[in-house]
């Protein structure tokens, strides 16, 4: 079989920023030239509200799967301010070498794997069942279209990825011409997460159209937080986090999928 041909990454830089693209004017990633640790896209530090739902003790010492590397902000963050071990899938190699060569991406070592394969593959791998404490899916082709993987299979292999008391993050498009993709995918997320201690929730689009889905497995049924307990924590998620906005995500989530 003929090997698959992927775009090849390419970048731009303004104002400090430095940007992944692949061949196309969309942005894949971007990382502060000055802060490369830290995370610069807003929506990408929105992915980080699960920290307000999941409670310490279910993440603390487990293990962050990345599927979609881009420029790496989400791994970086993970590895370096959260002290998590992580594993990063990205089927395409141009991507994993601009990580490491532009984005500050470490070479992998005893808390990273960087792993070239199918995302898809990854996630219906029944040995990397229960694997993830935190699972973050950002995977979008050269056109940003739809998500590179949405199968309702998909979502339920990510389900099985977490752990007992995990969270899968999901960025999702909601701008002109994604109504229904985005439909779609929220409805296949909450059917995956479907069991009882089970919930599905949401920080509704910013400015660019960039939905976050948080769907939680909870096999303990611990009770879901109240809006006064997500305040409560968003302090000690801002200062564990370098400030990030957590109580604007506080007073934004919302639930989909009650759990049961």
């Amino acid at each position: 079989m003929p090997k698959p041909v992927f775009p090849a990454p390419t970048l731009s830089e303004e104002d400090g920023v430095r940007h992944l693209h692949l061949g196309t004017p969309w942005i894949q990633g971007s990382m502060r030239i000055a802060r490369p640790n830290e995370i610069e896209l807003e929506y990408v530090q929105r992915m980080m509200a699960w920290m307000l739902l999941l409670p310490d003790k279910a993440w603390r010492g487990g293990a962050a799967v990345q599927l979609g590397l881009g420029a790496a902000a989400i791994t970086k963050f993970m590895l370096k301010r959260l002290r998590l071990s992580c594993v990063a899938v990205e089927l395409n190699p141009g991507v994993i070498l601009a990580a490491h060569r532009w984005f500050a991406l470490p070479e992998p070592g005893a808390r990273l794997q960087v792993l070239c394969a199918d995302a898809g593959a990854f996630a219906a791998d029944p040995a990397n069942a229960g694997r993830a404490a935190v699972l973050h899916v950002d995977m979008y082709d050269e056109e940003a279209a739809a998500p590179v993987l949405e199968s309702a299979e998909f979502y339920a292999d990510c389900r099985r990825l977490l752990s007992e008391q995990g969270a899968m993050v999901v960025n999702l498009f909601s701008g002109p011409g994604h109504v229904r993709v985005l439909e779609r995918n929220l409805q296949r997320i909450c059917a995956a997460f479907d069991q009882p201690g089970d919930s599905v929730w949401q920080l509704p689009p910013n400015r660019d159209g960039n939905l976050i889905a948080i769907a939680l497995r909870d096999a303990a049924q611990s009770p879901q937080p109240t809006r006064a307990q997500l305040l409560e924590r968003a302090d000690a998620v801002m200062e564990r986090t370098g400030g990030l906005p957590a109580r604007r995500w506080a007073r934004l989530l919302k639930r989909l999928q009650p759990g049961r």
